[in-house]
């Protein structure tokens, strides 16, 4: 069947259009994004502004209609992180199911960290033994880890890159004390519950995956997006380290000139690749591999498993 995943995230929205078979690797038909940086259109309360609401809104319905185009049976919509927290989530997407026909599920921060746990562990397979999975989203970081297909532990964490670039970078560069404070409140937040994963011991293999970490391994030598999702890809914690002070010194634009940095991400490069050290230093780990599957497939593959258990099941995702 051919299924439309709307991923409404912290920066865009995102329609990808598969075709979906019991036992079968998804495979990608069509795909439709807008920026909406929805993490950072928030007001002083946390509330989504009138010009973010617009946006999802157009967003949607443009999805819709693409969706119809390219043949969709079903569309499997949901939001994450800067829709979760936002103050007025309820009143949001009550107004663009009104506007556009569509309901959209929020997933909770566990669901996150569960579904894309489920599309690296499908990607890598049984032989990745006791796997740890990182996620640096925009609003969000999600961590998970175990042996199963399930993760024996999984949380989130509001240390997203866009989140933090508001936060912490909205006037241009932090200096030297406003970074260091940065630094430690990330690590902190991260170290707090690193025993949940740290306590079943080290793990076979480590993972990571997001628009984040990949432009952080494009920085740090990656092979570019061009040469396909097969080609395996690292990011190292030594590459990285040597590479932050640079990073810090960069302005946005110097920063949108690297390779495998967009402009619309730029600024959020700085606090991202602090996320990822702390992630990397924290849980001992020298290196990450890059999965080229995250949530949506997560989403996509679980729809796809209860198509095999009941052909006639409809069901929304992370329920």
């Amino acid at each position: 069947m051919r299924l439309g995943v709307l991923d409404i995230g912290s920066n865009t929205g995102h329609l990808l259009v598969v075709d979906a078979h019991d036992g079968s690797a998804p495979l990608p038909a069509s795909s439709h994004k807008q920026r909406l940086r929805l993490a950072e259109h928030l007001d002083e309360h946390g509330a989504v502004t009138d010009d973010g609401v617009a946006a999802l809104t157009a967003f949607t319905a443009e999805a819709v209609a693409v969706a119809e185009d390219k043949g969709c049976e079903e569309m499997l919509p949901f939001a994450t992180s800067a829709v979760r927290d936002a103050v007025n989530s309820e009143e949001v997407l009550t107004h663009v199911a009104r506007e556009t026909g569509v309901e959209i599920p929020v997933l909770s921060g566990e669901d996150e960290a569960r579904l894309t746990f489920l599309a690296v562990r499908r990607w890598f397979g049984w032989s990745a033994g006791r796997l740890a999975v990182f996620d640096i989203g925009g609003g969000s970081l999600e961590i998970a880890g175990g042996t199963s297909e399930l993760p024996d532990v999984a949380w989130s964490l509001p240390l997203g890159a866009a989140r933090l670039a508001r936060g912490h970078f909205a006037d241009g560069p932090a200096d030297a004390g406003s970074l260091r404070a940065l630094r430690r409140t990330i690590r902190a937040e991260i170290a707090r519950d690193a025993g949940l994963l740290l306590r079943a011991g080290p793990p076979h293999r480590a993972a990571a995956t997001s628009k984040t970490f990949r432009s952080l391994a494009r920085i740090c030598g990656a092979a570019p997006s061009d040469d396909g999702p097969l080609v395996p890809r690292t990011l190292a914690l030594d590459t990285l380290r040597a590479r932050l002070p640079e990073l810090v010194g960069l302005s946005v634009e110097e920063l949108a000139g690297l390779p495998g940095v967009s402009a619309s991400r730029a600024h959020q490069i700085v606090p991202g690749a602090l996320v990822a050290e702390a992630c990397m230093d924290i849980f001992d780990l020298a290196e990450l591999e890059i999965c080229p599957w995250a949530l949506r497939e997560g989403v996509i593959l679980e729809r796809i498993d209860r198509l095999g258990e009941d052909p006639s099941a409809r069901s929304r995702p992370g329920a």
